[in-house]
Order: C-alpha cells, then structure tokens, then sequence
C-alpha cells in the first residue's frame, strides 16, 4: 500500500520519535503508523555507565520497525544518542530524503537513576539531565528549522512527567529535568505559533514500562519493603491516584499523544496533559 492510500487520523504524515525502540516510544510508533503516519525513529541502543537498568538494544528496535511496517508504515530507523546534535540533524535530513517532509515531532526518550539528591554523582546529573532535557532540545532544533521552511505547520508532543508539575522524592535530577521540559516546550510553544506550529506535553505518572517497573523504582514504591516485588509496588500504588487502577499500560500514553498531533487538537499549545490516572491532583 502507498502512502496516498493509507487512511487515519494522521494520514499522510511523518513523525519522527526518540527513544522508540520499546516502551512508551514504541507505543507512539505503532499507534501512528495505524493512523496513517510514516516514522522516522531513533534509539541508543545501548546501556549507558550510569543507568540502573538495562537500556533498548539493536534487537528491539528491529523489532518496532517490523511491527510498525506490517500496519502499513514507510519507516526509517536509526542508533542515535539525543545528547548528540549531529545525530538529531542526521535523522531529520534523512527523514526529508526519504518522505520530503516532517510534521510530527515526538521527543521521547529518556532515562532515570535514583538516589538521594545529595548523594548523586555528577555523571548521574549530566547524564540525565543530558538525555531527558538537552536531548529534547536538540530534537527540536533540529527539527523546527525544517518544519518552518515548509511551511504547513505541525504538532510537537513532548514525553514530561507527572513529576515535572509535582515533585517526587529519590529522582531529582529526572524531577529537575521534567520541570525544565515543560517551560522548553511552553517556551517553543510561543515562538512557532505564528508557523502554525503547536507544542505540547504529555505527562504520564506511572507506565508498565522497564524504566518504571525496576528494582530502584519498586524500592522507591515501597520502601517498607528491603526487596520489593512488582505486586508490592502495586499495591503500593493504591494510595497514589485518585483513579481506581494502577500502573498505565504505554497505550494509554500513545493515545493521547495521538490525539495532540491530530488536527483534532487544533487548537491546543503550550499544554501538559497528565495522564496519571489523577496523581497530581490526589
């Protein structure tokens, strides 16, 4: 099937996704390509010194290409470090090569590390901080220019966090960072409105995803508990959503990042939409 046959809520369009290769970028990948989009995605790859768990690998980002081509999907695919400009411009130029344009821009990727914050390494901050923050800002820079130069406007999505409206104690590097997304995104909102372009957050609480369900993680759930499970951290949850459930499911996420890229939201920018079953309002 072309491209011109596909039909969806994004037809005809190409977005470009970090940190795709599983999780919650993954999610965005596939829910567009149902919709319509074409995807040009990257990912590390790679573990990194810092982290406290086990990074994407080469493997699962094949595997999101796979699945995201069988819904129709024209898709490139590249490793790539957010923290690095010139692999930002390099997948925007290509993803122009290939499809002539890009309209959707889904800063995804991410990383957390947990300890007190008096106790991080700066390698923790830098790290972090680097990826979760400066790493949005290289993706968009790299993307704007162009999006402007075409001149038929678009929709950026950024991946926040509930702990960017609202603090949460062992992470606050990530905490700092997430804060720092929603004024970068609120800040471009207002500089490319006048291209027609809109920017928004969307700002999950909890996701049944690697980063969230780790051991530093379910410790931070529980920290009754010297070696919490994964139906501790459960029930752990009870108190923290005004909501009757639990963790959210990377769908849940992709759904309303869908939605802010569709022309649906039209005339939504600068907003951050929680989607954390109501923990920053319990």
């Amino acid at each position: 099937m072309s491209s011109s046959d596909r039909q969806g809520r994004v037809a005809g369009r190409v977005a470009l996704i970090t940190g795709a290769a599983r999780g919650i970028g993954r999610a965005h990948a596939l829910r567009f390509a149902e919709e319509g989009a074409d995807l040009a995605l990257l990912d590390l790859c790679r573990d990194v010194a810092s982290g406290s768990y086990g990074m994407a690998v080469d493997e699962d980002l094949a595997e999101t290409v796979a699945l995201a081509e069988a819904r129709g999907a024209r898709v490139i695919a590249r490793r790539g470090d957010v923290r690095n400009q010139e692999d930002l411009d390099r997948l925007v130029e290509e993803a122009i090569a290939e499809f002539g344009i890009v309209d959707i821009v889904v800063p995804n990727a991410g990383l957390a590390t947990f300890g007190s914050a008096w106790e991080l390494t700066e390698e923790e901050w830098e790290t972090v901080v680097g990826v979760v923050l400066t790493g949005v800002w290289h993706t968009l820079k790299a993307a704007v220019p162009k999006m402007i130069e075409a001149g038929r406007g678009g929709s950026i999505v950024v991946i926040g966090s509930a702990v960017g409206t609202r603090a949460a104690g062992g992470h606050a590097h990530y905490v700092a960072a997430k804060h720092g997304v929603v004024g970068l995104a609120r800040a471009f909102a207002l500089e490319v409105a006048e291209h027609g372009i809109r920017v928004n957050v969307v700002a999950p609480g909890s996701v049944n995803t690697e980063m969230a369900r780790n051991p530093a993680v379910l410790r931070l759930l529980r920290p009754d508990l010297e070696e919490p499970t994964v139906e501790d951290a459960d029930a752990g949850l009870r108190g923290h959503h005004a909501l009757p459930v639990r963790w959210a499911e990377p769908e849940d996420v992709a759904n309303a990042v869908l939605w802010l890229a569709s022309e649906e939201s039209r005339h939504i920018t600068g907003a951050v939409i929680p989607v954390d079953a109501g923990w920053t309002i319990n």
